[in-house]
């Protein structure tokens, strides 16, 4: 006789790779064991009619308990971002272990592993960010944490820790040699660097002159270049955080061409505009993030770019300051914009966003938010065991309620930033119960969770895989 499941999820829809089905999930010692149909053996059971069933969210892009680039440490601790995290519906994330100037690569992975075994609360992994690759025994420290499973990259063309054009060559080709995928924040430096000179020294340093310290072409140009060394070294590259129509097209072109490139966006791009920075005084800084919010127009385009597949998921590149003198306001209270952090929390609202915009609002339905939200980050970030409603799976589930209004409030999320950038928007469909290894860790807005029962993932195999093809010229 078969043995009883721990648990049976009962009556949802269900969406699994196959399509949509209405019917039953099980799962024993936290796998899923059946999915479909009627299941009848369980010593527990969850109700999910009239809900959706999906898989937990994948968030391949926050920023935890990390110092900036401004030198200054942001605002969520693993618990509490992972916390947060939870709340919204993610039960797998990907963070950052960000070297400093100096630092080993193997000290500094390990000191964010200890931060992440301390407090996270949901699964995770790391890109490491690589900002000096002068320390001694680099390439050896790459090879042996990329043979060890942190098998992403993360590099800058911009701020005070971007890498030299032949930095990016050089590690694209460690990248290459050791099964790494490189991911890039693609802006141009220099072109912001005038643009910003120029609004300072006219005296325009409100939060809503920092949209034009950034202008577009600083994405487009660095778009197409690391576009050109990902063709030219066969390496496959990550595009973080596209705002804009131009990145988006340049990124599809590339794409055309058989480039190994792949990209991702924000719902702050998706579902804000460069508008929001206009508020009185310094209150727009709240919204600072770079790149800067868009236009309609690049909004647009950014949904035509997810919905024709150039844009492979989103991320909520979560970077949470606080609007206090510990955050966005460490310079004053009258700090121009270029002397405040960027970043806006986005952890917890990122899910409950795009489930009202494709599920609820119909921009896409169900399957192509799972996609984009979990199954393809988990896909070609090599967590194997996530991303899916499938035997075998983890039993990272969440079960939606489609009828569930929310008005997002001024301070109503679980991180610790003090303020959701959201406020006032109405959203429709909520996580109702969010399972992590079919652990309760959500149920009716009451969180269970506990510091440390987040699980490393060992990521030992990508499929943002090299073509097979190079523009590079061979050695003589």
């Amino acid at each position: 006789m078969s043995r009883k499941a721990d648990l049976v999820i009962r009556d949802g829809q269900v969406v699994t790779p196959e399509g949509i089905v209405t019917g039953d999930v099980a799962i024993t010692d936290g796998t899923i064991t059946a999915v479909g149909g009627r299941i009848e053996a369980a010593d527990n059971e969850v109700s999910a009619k009239g809900k959706w069933v999906m898989p937990g969210g994948v968030d391949p892009h926050a920023h935890i308990e990390q110092m900036s680039g401004m030198g200054q440490w942001n605002a969520d601790t693993f618990e509490s971002a992972t916390r947060s995290a939870a709340m919204g519906g993610t039960t797998s994330v990907i963070s950052f272990a960000a070297q400093a100037s100096g630092q080993s690569l193997a000290k500094t992975v390990a000191d964010y592993a200890a931060r992440a075994t301390r407090g996270a609360m949901i699964d995770y992994a790391f890109h490491m960010t690589l900002t000096d690759p002068t320390v001694d025994a680099f390439e050896a420290d790459l090879a042996a944490l990329i043979g060890a499973g942190h098998r992403s990259l993360k590099v800058f063309t911009t701020y005070n820790i971007q890498l030299a054009d032949a930095d990016l060559l050089r590690i694209f080709k460690q990248a290459r040699a050791y099964g790494a995928l490189v991911c890039v924040h693609a802006e141009n430096d220099a072109i912001i660097s005038q643009a910003k000179e120029a609004l300072i020294a006219a005296g325009q340093t409100t939060p809503r002159d920092h949209a034009r310290s950034r202008p577009p072409m600083a994405e487009i140009e660095a778009v197409e270049r690391i576009c050109r060394f990902a063709e030219y070294l066969d390496q496959p590259v990550m595009l973080f955080h596209i705002s804009t129509a131009e990145g988006a097209a340049a990124i599809r072109t590339a794409q055309e061409r058989g480039a190994p490139v792949w990209a991702e966006t924000c719902p702050h791009y998706l579902f804000m505009t460069e508008e929001v920075l206009d508020k009185p005084g310094i209150e727009g800084a709240k919204w600072m993030c770079s790149p800067p919010q868009r236009t309609a127009t690049d909004q647009a385009a950014l949904w035509e770019a997810l919905d024709a597949d150039t844009l492979a998921l989103v991320s909520s590149d979560h970077a949470p300051y606080r609007f206090d003198e510990t955050g966005k306001l460490s310079a004053g209270p009258d700090a121009g914009f270029h002397q405040i952090a960027n970043g806006l929390p986005g952890l917890e609202t990122r899910l409950p966003l795009m489930f009202d915009a494709m599920v609820s609002g119909g921009k896409g339905g169900a399957e192509a938010f799972v996609e984009l939200t979990s199954t393809a980050p988990a896909r070609l970030y090599g967590l194997q065991t996530k991303g899916e409603i499938t035997v075998g799976r983890d039993a990272d589930i969440v079960i939606w309620d489609p009828e569930k209004q929310v008005t997002y409030g001024a301070n109503d999320l679980h991180d610790n930033v003090g303020y959701n950038p959201w406020e006032g928007r109405v959203i429709t469909g909520c996580p109702k119960h969010v399972l992590l290894r079919g652990q309760t860790l959500v149920k009716d807005g009451t969180f269970f969770g506990s510091p440390g029962q987040g699980r490393w993932i060992n990521r030992r195999v990508l499929a943002t895989q090299p073509t097979g093809r190079s523009t590079q010229e061979p050695a003589q």
